[in-house]
């Protein structure tokens, strides 16, 4: 059976399933298209070039008709598990006899989770969905029945985001705005922050936003003038002291609850935007209330359009198990050649990349097919060598973000205890772990942690012989490792692309396929 998932809104994507295989899952923003964006012509016409045949079902993604959950619901809508949740109906498609199945928004990051999860079939799990609006737990049993355990915080992730807003005197006061990227910005600013104990202020403010039962982005800024931390500037150490309490906090109220509920002993799921941050993933890990935790490589609305696809193969075989790669996206578009008088072009010798990085060069590497999910999992990379502060600068600088923001490493499966100590291994860069490396400056945040991906010869062979090579020369089988994307905009996949961005933000050379261009030096 075929099946062909959509996700409306922003994080468009369109994923593939055929008889319980991943075929694909292609994002909007991938290609350079903006970030978030929605569900393009583009896309369509990709998906549509991958497939051989019509599918024999559409699941598409329950969603709301405009930018928040409180609008009016499109198809099934956006939230729900139970009865309501689903819906299946015949319908015709260029043609063909078809069905159309749609589950709602909060169904998909169950399913995506649930099906890319390692756990045996007939396994119950328990499962964490926290993103901007959801925050509950549930259980899912021995065929895939989804019961509703606890609504826990409402709006988790928009209300950790909010205070990043709140401080920042550049983000406008009117109500109903989000930007998605300041989670991620805070994420990186609690690493700053100081021990200290909670200040009445600080208590105050946390209570206020974790109470509110509204929507949170109801709440304008200039509501909220009577907190001494409205617009104090996310430079400041006062708002990251407490942008750290803040995430504990949240992280407090979901811990307290699945330690007195979730008793079982089954495994957990995690998925949803909040299952991005990296420490919150690795306080789940290394609780102890759970034999395993998985978290998928998609766990944002990234995922929702294969876990919809999911939801679908559930609920027409009885199945959710897909077996599936990371690198499902599309394949790289060698579109443009590398000017020779620019670019000395060679073919591709690991040992010789690997002493262009060793001599502080910094490369754009493009292998295979994209990764699924938001993370650069050593496909679309900008790569360099793990050592120097200089070179965290430096690639802050070509990726045009602000300087406090860390670089993750990316380093051999078999070496990682080497290194880092924590949560490792792990392949989809989901979980902080501790530096143990005095040498590694250039992935060490300034807390002493990283978010380290780990990788095996199995899940990335051209990664693996590159860092083997690396490891020769070094002694280090570890790289700087971040996304191959203009600022703003999703993965670069094609050669016109990728040499537009290392000409305005000065790589030194690319990896594509087989072929190595480096940068020729001006004649003197």
């Amino acid at each position: 059976m075929l099946i062909l998932g959509f996700k409306e809104g922003h994080d468009g994507a369109i994923a593939a399933i055929e008889d319980g295989r991943l075929l694909f899952s292609l994002e909007a923003e991938k290609d350079s298209f903006p970030r978030y964006d929605r569900l393009t012509a583009e896309v369509l016409l990709v998906a549509a070039e991958r497939l051989g045949r019509l599918p024999d079902a559409l699941a598409v993604g329950g969603w709301v008709k405009g930018n928040h959950s409180v609008e009016p619901p499109s198809r099934t809508g956006y939230f729900g598990v139970g009865p309501g949740a689903v819906s299946d109906e015949a319908a015709r498609f260029f043609g063909r006899d078809v069905r159309v199945f749609s589950s709602t928004h909060e169904r998909s990051h169950i399913m995506s989770a649930f099906g890319l999860s390692p756990f045996p079939p007939g396994q119950p799990c328990y499962c964490l969905v926290w993103e901007g609006n959801i925050g509950s737990f549930y259980l899912i049993d021995e065929v895939g029945a989804v019961t509703h355990l606890r609504h826990v915080l409402a709006d988790p992730g928009n209300k950790y985001a909010y205070l990043f807003a709140l401080a920042d005197p550049h983000f406008p006061a009117n109500k109903g705005l989000l930007r998605l990227q300041d989670a991620g910005k805070q994420m990186a600013l609690t690493g700053f922050a100081q021990q200290t104990a909670m200040t009445g202020d600080e208590q105050r403010l946390i209570d206020f936003i974790l109470d509110q039962e509204e929507i949170i982005l109801r709440l304008a800024k200039d509501e909220m003038t009577w907190t001494p931390f409205h617009n104090i500037g996310v430079d400041s150490q006062e708002y990251r002291n407490l942008a750290a309490k803040l995430s504990d906090a949240v992280f407090d109220r979901f811990y307290q609850y699945a330690k007195g509920a979730l008793t079982e002993g089954y495994p957990l799921l995690i998925s949803g935007g909040c299952a991005l941050n990296c420490e919150w993933n690795r306080r789940w890990r290394e609780c102890g209330l759970f034999p395993e935790v998985f978290v998928p490589p998609c766990p944002n609305d990234s995922g929702s359009a294969l876990g919809t696809a999911i939801d679908a193969q559930l609920h027409y075989t009885g199945s959710a198990a897909v077996s599936w790669d990371v690198y499902a996206g599309d394949a790289f578009v060698e579109d443009a050649g590398f000017d020779p008088v620019a670019y000395d072009v060679r073919p591709l010798d690991y040992a010789e990349v690997a002493a262009c990085l060793a001599d502080g060069k910094v490369l754009g590497w493009a292998q295979g097919r994209c990764e699924m999910g938001p993370r650069a999992l050593g496909n679309r990379s900008v790569l360099a060598a793990p050592f120097s502060p200089e070179t965290t600068a430096r690639l802050n600088r070509i990726k045009q973000r602000e300087g406090y923001r860390p670089i993750a490493p990316i380093c051999l499966e078999e070496d990682a205890d080497r290194w880092f100590r924590g949560s490792i291994p792990d392949p989809y860069m989901l979980y902080f772990s501790q530096v143990v490396s005095e040498d590694l400056q250039a992935v060490t945040h300034v807390d002493g942690t990283a978010r380290a991906q780990t990788v095996t010869a199995e899940q990335n062979p051209q990664m693996a012989r590159l860092l083997t090579a690396f490891r020769e020369n070094t002694g280090f089988s570890v790289l700087c490792n971040t996304s191959l994307n203009f600022s703003g905009r999703g993965f670069i996949n094609r050669t016109s692309d990728l040499i537009k961005y290392g000409e305005e933000h000065g790589l030194d050379g690319y990896v594509v396929g087989d072929t190595f261009a480096v940068r020729r030096e001006p004649a003197a």
